[in-house]
């Protein structure tokens, strides 16, 4: 019912920037959240930053003051603008919608994230 696919991974230096991108599709439920979540090898998944259609947003405190996640005017597309980027950023990153009131709960299928020097 609900398509997202996430764009804008791939490799960069340590404090370098990548900007992704997560565009939603279908019969979208609104009110809803938008969030990104990341999960390295043998970590569980962990939310990165989240962003309610209303405005109101949620950041890890390990990438707050790097990191800035924004949705557009039609609240379809949300990106993660990624900053000052280190090596423990490293992960595979997933879009997420999170219906207010209804379900179920919607995912991407990830994007690659590596920071190497």
């Amino acid at each position: 019912q609900v398509q997202l696919v996430e764009s804008g991974g791939g490799s960069v230096q340590p404090g370098g920037s990548l900007r992704l991108s997560c565009a939603a599709s279908g019969s979208i439920p609104s009110p809803n959240s938008m969030a990104w979540y990341r999960q390295a090898p043998g970590k569980e998944r962990e939310l990165v930053a989240a962003m309610a259609s209303g405005g109101n947003t949620n950041y890890a405190g390990s990438v707050k003051g790097r990191f800035t996640i924004s949705r557009d005017n039609t609240k379809t597309t949300v990106h993660l603008q990624m900053n000052s980027l280190k090596p423990e950023d490293t992960a595979v990153y997933y879009c997420n919608l999170r219906p207010f009131y209804s379900s179920p709960i919607y995912w991407g299928q990830g994007t690659q994230v590596t920071v190497s020097s």
